[in-house]
């Protein structure tokens, strides 16, 4: 019998293509495109960006940035320097690129080179951006937060000293909202206010305050750019019209077993019953970004079932109870949704005591990703 050649390691074979036990996340680049829209309509007076940093919330920078130009997007947000410059590079020189966290002095050239635009958080970066080559740039400006911006008093002596040329530059007057995601808070229309009352102070820059749960809250929130980020991904925050699916994690299952009545299952045999179980374990850990802290309390969907985490998840896998599924249902070699359809990524999140943000954005290098 001819013994077949292994000389083709799996990495010759396209990303799409491979299989193995590891998980793999399908990430679906026509969902994305379609949630951006979504918010773009929502916020039809405004222009729609994009925010992309973590390596667009763990999905994959390139093909999502590619996704949302081909939808229309030309203004993204990256968190730092590095980012933005990889995004110019699959982007092109059209789009506009703001750098979230500052600006860096001693980089300064690489600003230019890659056509960014630096957020300016202090006074020390503004002086720096203000002694720098001709640049763009955006200022932030404290309105409730209390996690980056000058203060409004500051922003206004910052800008009076600037000459009018530089001032010019300065093409974007933002800030955050702290409690988006609670429409009823009073922050919300304080932060609001605060903005605006500072609109005359650059008559001439556009102004930007709502991020994916400040789209909900309306046109007087959208001023001139909205900044969506987690609603672009399918989580919850977002237009009040429905958002589609983005991410979907599946994992293999490796083995099923019969658990006598009493004994216990993995790490610490902190899961245990009276009657007999069966358990379906996958090939997914907190190496691969499923929180430790859904142990004893995540669900997955299975053989029909919404499955229960039994005990701990390890590194490289997890149990799954599946006793209430059909005989049959589960068999080595089927897939199980860790999130997704069945059971939303923010559904996930909140189970694990957590938000959809950081489910994403922890996601490990080694899932095989799949885009359609």
């Amino acid at each position: 019998m001819p013994v077949e050649r292994c000389d083709a390691l799996p990495n010759d074979r396209p990303a799409t293509s491979r299989t193995g036990h590891g998980p793999r996340l399908e990430v679906d680049l026509a969902a994305l495109a379609a949630n951006w829209r979504t918010l773009a309509s929502e916020a039809a007076q405004a222009v729609c960006s994009a925010v992309v940093k973590a390596d667009a919330y763990g999905l994959g920078l390139e093909p999502c940035a590619r996704a949302l130009l081909k939808a229309g997007c030309r203004t993204f947000f990256v968190a730092h320097l590095d980012e933005g410059l990889a995004l110019r590079r699959i982007a092109g020189p059209v789009p506009e690129i703001f750098v979230l966290n500052g600006f860096l002095g001693e980089r300064r050239e690489d600003y230019c080179a890659g056509a960014l635009v630096p957020v300016l958080n202090t006074a020390g970066e503004a002086r720096a951006w203000a002694e720098a080559p001709p640049l763009a740039a955006a200022l932030q400006v404290e309105t409730g937060m209390n996690r980056l911006g000058l203060a409004r008093d500051e922003a206004r002596a910052f800008l009076a000293a600037l000459p009018a040329e530089a001032a010019m530059r300065v093409t974007l007057l933002m800030s955050h909202l702290a409690c988006a995601d609670e429409p009823a808070h009073p922050q919300n229309a304080a932060q609001r206010a605060r903005l605006a009352g500072l609109g005359d102070v650059l008559p001439h820059a556009r102004r930007s305050l709502a991020n994916s749960g400040g789209i909900v809250l309306g046109p007087a929130f959208h001023f001139d750019l909205v900044r969506p980020g987690i609603a672009l991904y399918g989580g919850a925050a977002g237009a009040r019209g429905a958002l589609r699916t983005v991410a979907r994690l599946h994992a293999r299952v490796l083995q099923v077993k019969e658990v006598p009545p009493g004994e216990g299952v993995g790490y610490g045999a902190t899961s245990r019953a009276d009657g007999p179980r069966r358990i379906a374990t996958v090939s997914a850990g907190y190496a691969d970004g499923i929180l430790r802290s859904l142990s004893g309390c995540g669900v997955a969907h299975v053989g029909g079932i919404l499955a229960p985490y039994a005990g701990r998840v390890s590194m490289d896998s997890l149990a799954l109870d599946i006793s209430s599924a059909e005989p049959d249902a589960v068999r080595e070699g089927d897939e199980a949704e860790l999130f997704g359809d069945a059971v939303s990524v923010d559904a996930l999140a909140a189970r694990a005591g957590t938000i959809s943000y950081e489910l994403l954005a922890r996601l490990g290098g080694r899932l095989l990703k799949v885009y359609k």
